[in-house]
């Protein structure tokens, strides 16, 4: 579908008496779409800051998959910019692979679709080199789950300045940032209303690279508020992709994987700003390993949830249970907790026992990796949903149940005992040396 012919990243600007970013986009000068992120008024800001606008343009071009997938154009034209080859291709790369789920669903061609323009005219800034440091005051996006919570657990113990930092304010997460006795940051984020309202006929709707566009608000509220570190809690099971298309292979969680990582934090690092550290404390650690770290701190057992049901743009009603029960996030995230929890424990964290709903058996084939692809949903891999089963096995309330029946007929490990030494066993090769420090200071082993 190529309705219109291009794709325009009109401009951006950032208003201090309000507060206000704004990103502005349209398609063929026809449709105009503008999203905004508004900063709390408690916020002490330096809106002079140096760096600031690279960190705003970097966000601009973000921001623009939401708008650019309703049509997909075939021309994109950046006006409030320019771009080096180098900066191009960084944005090629982040939609064509962020944007592969979103890509598979619609059954879209993306190959050669994307393409920054070039600007023969741009040059490289002349930042200073950064340097691998230990920070001091670290901004840490916080998603309400295990992981973030493990992630803000052990940069605690790093004696780290912390500041929690969400989008959408929402009270399940004013509830854990209570719990954790640290200040939060809420970013109202306002999606232009024609995405929502239906006003775009025959408009694709698909998956985007949100963490990536996360990821470059976050540099930016660092600099307007004095962060030298910014934290995100991506595991390195959100490498592993779920299907093949095109000769692509396409991961629900691309924009969190090792690939884009590392690709975000030499362009930050070359093309934002050289004050701000983009790390991931978790990443050397598997699904199963932040599983077993979560299980150190029960005041979070019935506050955390993973279920996407909750992070939906209308917030539920709070009375609502946390976990709906029939998701694959509910599902692979039970799992874990039953491999290392009494399953009194675990039924009261979810509501019920997951593993005794037979109807939630093809969901489990997926995640076990015996039916179908791994579904598209941030879990994790195939290998550590078996040894989630695995340790779970023999827990009193779980033996005997549909779920855990069928793993044990359907499932073949071939040496269970060293794939959960593997799984438990940080991976320091994938994060910078600084990673490590803070993981043993941390209290992981």
């Amino acid at each position: 579908m190529n309705k219109y012919q291009r794709f325009i990243f009109d401009s951006y600007d950032f208003h201090p008496d309000t507060r206000v970013i704004a990103l502005h986009y349209s398609l063929d000068d026809q449709i105009h779409f503008t999203e905004t992120f508004t900063l709390p008024r408690n916020l002490e800001l330096q809106p002079n800051h140096p760096d600031l606008d690279r960190a705003l343009f970097a966000l601009h071009l973000s921001g623009g998959a939401s708008y650019y997938k309703t049509y997909c154009p075939r021309a994109i034209e950046v006006r409030s910019g320019h771009l080096t080859r180098e900066q191009a291709e960084y944005w090629n790369q982040l939609y064509t692979h962020g944007l592969g789920e979103f890509f598979y669903s619609n059954q879209i061609d993306f190959r050669s679709l994307v393409k920054f323009p070039a600007n023969p005219h741009a040059h490289t800034p002349e930042l200073s080199t950064q340097t691998s440091r230990i920070p001091k005051h670290a901004l840490v996006p916080f998603g309400g789950g295990k992981d973030s919570v493990v992630s803000t657990e052990i940069l605690r113990q790093n004696d780290l300045d912390l500041t929690l930092l969400r989008v959408k304010p929402h009270a399940l997460i004013t509830t854990l940032a209570r719990t954790a006795g640290l200040p939060l940051i809420e970013v109202e984020r306002a999606i232009d209303p024609k995405l929502l309202a239906g006003d775009l006929p025959d408009a694709y709707r698909g998956h985007v690279p949100i963490t990536a566009h996360l990821s470059f608000l976050s540099l930016a509220v660092s600099l307007l508020a004095g962060f030298d570190s910014v934290f995100f809690s991506s595991e390195r099971s959100s490498s592993y992709g779920n299907v093949d298309y095109l000769g692509m292979e396409v991961n629900h969680q691309w924009s969190k994987s090792l690939e884009a990582e590392q690709a975000l934090r030499k362009y930050a690092a070359a093309y934002v700003t050289p004050e701000v550290q983009y790390l991931n404390v978790v990443r050397p650690l598997s699904e199963l390993h932040i599983a077993k770290i979560f299980t150190r701190y029960p005041e979070y057992f019935n506050q955390a949830t993973s279920c996407n049901l909750n992070w939906r743009l209308v917030e539920r009603d709070p009375g609502q249970p946390r976990w709906c029960g029939h998701c694959p996030k509910c599902a692979f995230t039970f799992a874990l907790m039953a491999a290392f929890l009494p399953a009194d424990t675990v039924v009261e964290m979810f509501g019920h026992n997951l593993f005794e709903d037979a109807a939630l058996l093809p969901l489990y084939r997926q995640l076990w990796g015996t039916e179908g692809f791994k579904p598209f949903e941030c879990v994790g891999t195939p290998e550590e949903a078996q040894a989630a089963c695995y340790l779970a096995q023999n827990q009193p309330g779980f033996t005997g149940t549909p779920v855990i029946t069928a793993f044990l007929e359907e499932v073949k490990i071939s040496d269970p005992d060293r794939l959960v030494l593997i799984l438990m066993t940080p991976d320091y090769k994938l994060a910078p040396a600084i990673v490590e420090s803070l993981l043993t200071k941390g209290g992981v082993e």
